[in-house]
């Protein structure tokens, strides 16, 4: 069979796994930023209670695998009464375990922004809450962009281990069918192309034009 044809034929299963990875990585993105901007601003809590907190679930989800993260979600999490769906289970996985991270890169962008717009920002009358929002977070957000750039692209790839709870994800299809037809080299060769595409094609560019977008926000374009 030649690779025309293996398309031909299984063209629409990769596609709909496709759409499904693609799905995942949006939703697991979203709750990771949620997540993310939540435990960096706790990080940075006068609390000691808060902080801890934060703390511990930055240092859990950071040191244990994703993979280990998952079945815990979905397997063990069910002894305890609390059941996810599998394509749920799947992004909240990959969306908690992304977020620990991205918590540190919100924590270091904030204390990156220069220590005058503090002052400037205090200097004007402004709340703890207003100085936060109005002056700091949106220059922190412009420098911690680029790493999180990388991040959304590292959580792209991490998805594929949501085939592992049967979510028909892209590694899903592309198992099934090598399983089947045991073209390893079309089936994984396909997979492999469309990772790429959508980490260089999509991704990519969004954060660089959100890159640009933040700069004109700021007056720095």
């Amino acid at each position: 069979m030649s690779y025309l044809e293996f398309l031909g034929q299984y063209g629409d299963r990769i596609l709909s796994g496709t759409v499904v990875t693609v799905v995942l990585t949006v939703l697991a993105a979203l709750l990771a930023v949620a997540i993310a901007l939540a435990a960096g601003l706790m990080r940075l809590a006068p609390n000691a209670l808060v902080r801890g907190v934060a703390t511990v679930y930055i240092e859990i989800f950071r040191g244990t695998s994703l993979l280990v993260q998952l079945y815990w979600i979905f397997f063990v999490l069910p002894l305890f009464g609390i059941t996810f769906e599998k394509f749920t289970a799947g992004f909240v996985a990959v969306g908690m375990n992304l977020g620990a991270y991205g918590a540190e890169l919100v924590r270091g962008a904030i204390l990156s922004v220069p220590r005058g717009q503090w002052e400037a920002a205090l200097a004007l009358n402004m709340s703890p809450a207003k100085r936060m929002w109005r002056v700091i977070l949106p220059q922190a957000v412009l420098i911690m962009l680029p790493s999180w750039g990388n991040l959304l692209i590292e959580m792209l790839k991490g998805t594929a281990l949501v085939a592992l709870i049967a979510v028909t994800d892209l590694m899903f299809q592309v198992k099934q069918i090598n399983g089947t037809t045991f073209q390893s080299a079309e089936a994984f060769g396909t997979a492999l192309i469309i990772y790429y595409i959508l980490a260089r094609f999509m991704l990519t560019p969004f954060m660089r034009w959100l890159e640009r977008f933040m700069q004109r926000r700021l007056g720095r374009a």
